[in-house]
């Protein structure tokens, strides 16, 4: 049962197009396209970029952009958002982004959208967008983008060009149980960012699973979580390589931003209580460790949640591991569902 389950589960990739320290942003974009390359060669559903401002340590920022980079250097791995920040953009200017993201690369492109800023206060201001405390601000900013991918109506008087009557499959994005009601109440598939704030993930889960609506968009509920995933070809070299990432999370957290530094041996004994409370809920999910740790960690994972999809991420100092990391990953998950012909296709 446990082999069948993970084999039916699709697997994608969250990547954050990090700059490394002494690195710079142009070679954090190449090295997205290598990586997106190597996961279309190795079978995983989906490669997402995420947008983040005001961080020197992630190119992503302009996240259609980076994703044209990739999408053209690609040919049938889906790309898409995870997320677009909804607030930081008009709807209109974000269907015809990924409107023309999608005429160019047919079938191929998602958009995930969150109602986070993605960034701090005096950033989100310098977005030039007026920062609205209405709660129902993001269902209509929703509401109005899906409407411009709709096929245009007798007298319609805005349309998204390219974007109206293209397929972009919209996706809600959420760390809480406010994208959870929305996903629910609205049909559309759900991403939850466990990988960083897996608090409530089981009561969002549960919560959209349950007041899920079937819609044009979907039939029925479709939830996708985020692991940190880590693999190398020793627990202890995993260990050790998760300290870049680790190290990056405690430094945004508690003010201190930056590229993303090399790893270090035994990071997480230099840390105070502080240091440590801060990494304490962001490694409840992940999986870290050899081919075969890996492999019992990421099929419990789905055990546990019966995550219809799971998107891993990582951030290595050297890119040479991180690819080879995802490499593992596919060898022991994704290649016997290759072989049996069970990995599952639905969801776009």
């Amino acid at each position: 049962m446990t082999a069948s389950v993970t084999f039916m589960t699709p697997l994608s990739i969250l990547d954050l197009s990090p700059i490394a320290l002494g690195s710079d942003a142009g070679q954090a974009l190449r090295n997205s396209l290598r990586l997106a390359q190597a996961a279309e060669r190795l079978g995983y559903k989906r490669l997402w970029l995420a947008e983040h401002h005001n961080m020197p340590g992630i190119a992503s920022a302009a996240t259609a952009v980076a994703l044209a980079h990739v999408a053209s250097g690609t040919s049938t791995i889906r790309l898409g958002s995870g997320g677009i920040m909804l607030p930081n953009h008009a709807p209109l200017m974000v269907a015809e982004a990924f409107g023309t993201l999608a005429a160019l690369h047919p079938g191929r492109i998602d958009l995930g959208v969150g109602r986070a800023p993605g960034t701090d206060q005096v950033t989100s201001q310098a977005l030039r967008r007026n920062l609205d405390a209405d709660v129902n601000a993001f269902p209509r900013d929703v509401v109005e983008l899906l409407g411009y991918f709709r096929p245009v109506e007798p007298g319609q008087r805005v349309q998204a060009v390219p974007g109206a009557g293209l397929d972009v499959p919209v996706w809600i994005l959420g760390s809480s149980l406010f994208g959870a009601q929305l996903a629910a109440m609205l049909g559309l598939p759900f991403g939850f960012a466990s990988h960083f704030a897996a608090g409530d993930m089981e009561q969002a889960v549960a919560l959209y699973r349950s007041r899920f609506e079937p819609s044009a968009y979907l039939a029925k509920p479709y939830v996708m979580l985020g692991l940190n995933v880590v693999a190398a070809e020793t627990d202890a070299e995993a260990q050790f390589l998760q300290t870049s990432r680790l190290q990056a999370f405690v430094n945004l957290r508690t003010g201190r931003a930056g590229p993303l530094p090399p790893p270090v041996e035994r990071y997480e004994e230099t840390l105070d209580p502080v240091g440590r409370s801060v990494l304490a809920q962001m490694q409840f999910c992940s999986v870290v460790g050899s081919p075969q740790t890996v492999k019992a960690g990421l099929e419990d994972f789905i055990r546990r949640t019966g995550a219809d999809e799971v998107i891993t991420t990582n951030m290595m100092f050297d890119h040479a591991a991180c690819i080879r990391s995802y490499e593992i990953l596919a060898d022991v998950m994704i290649a016997p569902a290759r072989a049996a012909g069970e990995l599952q296709t639905s969801v776009s």
